[in-house]
């Protein structure tokens, strides 16, 4: 019993980063309707950014990480104006083969930057155990879940507290009217990939201080994308609900299946279930319904 409460609260730890990080491609998809393929090498970078400040350049704690999100900001930012402004109005399968491109870009400048070496990232987070009966939670699945949750909600009041965050939810309902009050639609779509370089940063720390950095850290964000999926790419409270499902799958199928199946069900268990939710639910479980009129 203690292992399956150890798998259940460490899930829902990496369950609320993943969330988190989900947010960002749910964003770009409700405003832009562009599916974001470069979300997980996002997460890389973030990590490497945040390591390069602190590590390579040495700079002091208080002004590094705030740098690190203004950074992220900006590289998100400038990714929809430069890359992915220009194909605007073109077809999808043009619009996805640039998301995937750039992320082969960028995973390829990560290469050139910091080579293919594994990187630890310093300590900066208190060493603060938290103990749930026999279960100790170490800090960086306690502050990842805690940033994580903080920056989720934060999100959910920007949305609907603020007069930015109602223009991105007009924007992301109908452009045309959003247009026709006056609201400008470019910016709205840079700032819905600045927001999503600003997650997919502070996920790629915790998820770097969770395992280590690397180029490959993009592949501990492939689960991503069996998030967005299973909880609707333009839902995010789905985003929410299926980060925390999907983490719980991978660490159940870890904890059990792996010694009866093999290590490789930890990664496949997550598409398993999306496969089969889907057969149902073909738009996932919080997804809009779209009906098409011939």
């Amino acid at each position: 019993m203690v292992f399956f409460f150890h798998l259940l609260i460490l899930g829902i730890a990496i369950g609320a980063i993943y969330s988190m990080i989900a947010i960002g491609f749910v964003l770009v998809y409700k405003s832009t309707r562009v599916l974001n393929f470069t979300q997980g090498t996002l997460v890389m970078l973030g990590a490497f950014i945040i390591y390069a400040l602190l590590e390579q350049l040495s700079l002091p704690l208080f002004l590094a990480l705030p740098l690190s999100l203004v950074v992220a900001l900006g590289l998100g930012f400038l990714i929809e104006r430069l890359v992915l402004r220009p194909m605007i109005g073109e077809p999808l399968l043009s619009v996805v083969m640039v998301t995937i491109g750039l992320a082969s870009v960028l995973k390829g400048g990560a290469i050139m930057i910091w080579t293919t070496e594994y990187f630890s990232l310093p300590k900066i987070l208190p060493a603060t155990f938290l103990h749930l009966g026999p279960v100790t939670i170490s800090p960086p699945y306690l502050w990842g879940f805690i940033v994580s949750m903080l920056l989720i909600i934060a999100l959910t009041l920007f949305f609907k507290l603020t007069n930015l965050g109602i223009a991105m939810r007009a924007v992301a309902n109908d452009q045309p009217a959003a247009l026709s009050m006056g609201i400008s639609v470019k910016w709205v779509f840079g700032l819905s990939w600045a927001l999503a370089g600003l997650v997919a940063t502070v996920g790629g720390f915790f998820l770097g201080a969770i395992n280590i950095i690397n180029i490959n850290l993009d592949h501990a964000a492939l689960p991503l994308f069996a998030v967005v999926i299973l909880g609707g790419m333009d839902s995010m409270p789905g985003a929410i609900i299926a980060g925390v499902v999907i983490a719980l799958l991978q660490n159940f199928a870890g904890g059990y299946l792996s010694p009866i199946l093999g290590g490789g069900i930890k990664a496949v268990a997550p598409f398993l279930v999306l496969l089969i939710v889907l057969m149902i639910k073909p738009y996932g479980l919080f997804g809009t319904v779209e009906v098409e009129r011939l």
